[in-house]
């Protein structure tokens, strides 16, 4: 696993549009499997109300004038990103290993902070990643780049009536949800041995869930798809939208998805489904909101590992 050079953001957002720029956070080219990855889930790695009163109040504002009229708006629980914690990255022959820091925040604050039009005064100018983005919702996306057996990627066309990126490209994904582990809140008091339990369940629902989302986009049946292996994390720098990005197998050739998709139980999302070359799919990614476009990078830099190894 390594961490995000300065000088590569720099290209990358030199050479595309705005809502397509990103940065990555992390890249594990390898690949890590579930005992690979943990989480620290903790009221720590929360959001920090805004010093101005002014600001924070104006996520209520945000929020109400989005909700007004619009009824499938629904404010439910997501889990924070924080930060990472990274062992095992020294060039050693030591299994590498992540540890996720998260916290919870909801799809309210999210609204009102990331994806409010004053998004950018919520973020604190330094160094430290998880300072400069202290005050912000950051809910924690998730993204599948998935394999056809002939080596094509599966790719999503949104539709127009989504809140974010309407029209444009996405690799099938969505978020890790709290309440499919039982959190709807952070516990007053809790020992180590229930927090142990408690981040050893949202560790396994980062995987659970991406096999979930992909199953309910694309139609592909969960028994068609390999184990998820988590390959990093990527941020638009519009608005600051973090995602973890996951490689996928499926046993099927891209000839059977339109068919499978045609029978998915998630339809608004998305109108098409494309399974397109890698050549394609980068022609693809300036039409892709940053934090997906980062996925690409990461698949890119997976590839790159796997043809030097």
């Amino acid at each position: 696993c390594v961490r995000a050079s300065s000088s590569m953001a720099k290209l990358v957002e030199e050479m595309n549009p705005e809502g397509s720029r990103y940065q990555i956070l992390l890249s594990c080219p390898s690949g890590l499997s579930p005992s690979q990855v943990s989480v620290d889930f903790s009221k720590s790695h929360d959001r920090v109300p805004h010093s101005d009163p002014v600001l924070e109040d104006s996520i209520s504002e945000v929020w109400d004038k989005r909700t007004q009229g619009n009824s499938s708006l629904f404010n439910g629980q997501k889990f924070r990103y924080g930060s990472y914690c990274l062992d095992g990255d020294g060039g050693t022959n030591e299994v590498p290993h992540v540890c996720l820091r998260l916290g919870l925040t909801d799809y309210r604050t999210f609204v009102g902070t990331n994806l409010s039009s004053l998004w950018e005064k919520f973020i604190v100018t330094s160094e430290d990643d998880s300072m400069r983005c202290r005050h912000t919702s950051s809910p924690l996306g998730n993204g599948a780049v998935i394999e056809t057996s002939d080596k094509k990627v599966i790719v999503l066309h949104r539709s127009n009536n989504v809140g974010e990126f309407p029209g444009h490209y996405v690799f099938p994904g969505g978020h890790p949800e709290p309440t499919a582990v039982g959190i709807d809140y952070h516990q007053p008091e809790i020992d180590v041995q229930t927090s142990e339990l408690l981040n050893k369940k949202v560790t396994q629902e980062m995987f659970d869930s991406i096999i979930c989302e992909v199953v309910e986009e694309t139609g592909i049946p969960a028994s068609s798809l390999s184990q998820p292996l988590f390959i990093g994390i990527s941020r638009r720098e519009l608005n600051v939208r973090p995602a973890m990005f996951f490689y996928l197998k499926c046993s099927h050739h891209s000839d059977d998805i339109p068919r499978l998709y045609s029978g998915a139980a998630d339809g608004f999302e998305s109108t098409q489904l494309h399974t397109v070359s890698l050549d394609e799919l980068k022609m693809m990614t300036s039409r892709m909101p940053g934090c997906h476009h980062g996925g690409f990078a990461l698949y890119e830099l997976m590839l790159q590992h796997i043809s030097r190894t």
